[in-house]
């Protein structure tokens, strides 16, 4: 009898359905994480810049979900987003206040390794990381690895309090991932998800409501201004936009280096 041969089981693909056009949806992420993080470190009297700056997670969560579909490699494109948020994290624990240290004093104390390591626990991660694992528990998904993806959410569930957006960002990711050739049950799910994150039955923690009145008596989280990056995500366009991958990796750093030095400038 002939031997039968096993076949691995196919990786579950999505057709990508919402707006497909990159380029516009990476600069107007860039854009307004760059107004977010002015708007927290050099300009924090402008509570509207954080408001802005609340469109920019959904739309990387949701490039993060259309680059699963797309790449070639899950295993590079995962360390591609692992590298920069090792090379990033220093430079943002110093530009964002989160360590007072400066980022690179270590070059002048090259023997102490602590100084190197103090910028990688214990503090704020950079969203990098976020979404580094959020690669990891899709790639989980497509190859039908779903003891991983279990083990991935216990361990996110574990460290979710270090996470930028914590279970939030990764369930942001999941979600536009699964539903990403079902645009209409997408809006719903993903607008449904974001009302009940931004509106909690607890007193706001960002009382919104005196820069946009259209709901007076209604206090909402911060968050609750994501719903505003849906039409984005969701309405196709035609820009012809083009940014290189790697000017669009290559801004993270950059302009935490530029907050960076406004902040300084301000200091001094």
């Amino acid at each position: 009898m002939a031997k039968t041969e096993k076949t691995a089981a196919p990786a579950l693909k999505r057709d990508v359905r919402c707006n497909t056009d990159t380029g516009l949806l990476k600069l107007i992420a860039i854009v307004t994480m760059l107004v977010d993080h002015l708007g927290a470190r050099v300009f924090p009297e402008y509570h509207i810049m954080r408001v802005i700056g609340r469109i920019a997670f959904p739309i990387f969560a949701y490039c993060i979900a259309m680059g699963c579909c797309y790449t070639r490699s899950m295993l590079k494109y995962a360390l591609r987003v692992l590298a920069l948020a090792v090379v990033s994290q220093p430079i943002y624990t110093t530009a964002m206040g989160h360590q007072t240290m400066r980022a690179f004093d270590w070059a002048h104390n090259y023997y102490r390794i602590d100084l190197i390591f103090r910028h990688y626990y214990l503090v704020h991660p950079c969203i990098l990381f976020a979404l580094f694992l959020g690669i990891l528990i899709i790639w989980s998904l497509k190859e039908k690895k779903y003891a991983a993806t279990a083990a991935l959410l216990a361990l996110v569930w574990y460290i979710q309090s270090y996470l930028d957006y914590g279970l939030y960002g990764i369930y942001l990711m999941i979600m536009f991932w699964a539903l990403i050739d079902r645009p209409a049950v997408s809006v719903l799910w993903v607008g449904a998800y974001m009302i009940w994150y931004g509106v909690p039955a607890l007193r706001s923690k960002f009382d919104v409501t005196g820069v946009i009145n259209a709901f007076p008596d209604i206090k909402v989280y911060t968050q609750f201004w994501a719903l505003l990056a849906l039409p984005i995500i969701y309405i196709p366009t035609h820009s012809n936009i083009k940014i290189n991958k790697y000017v669009f990796y290559a801004f993270y750093p950059a302009h935490l280096i530029l907050i960076y030095l406004l902040t300084m400038g301000k200091a001094a």
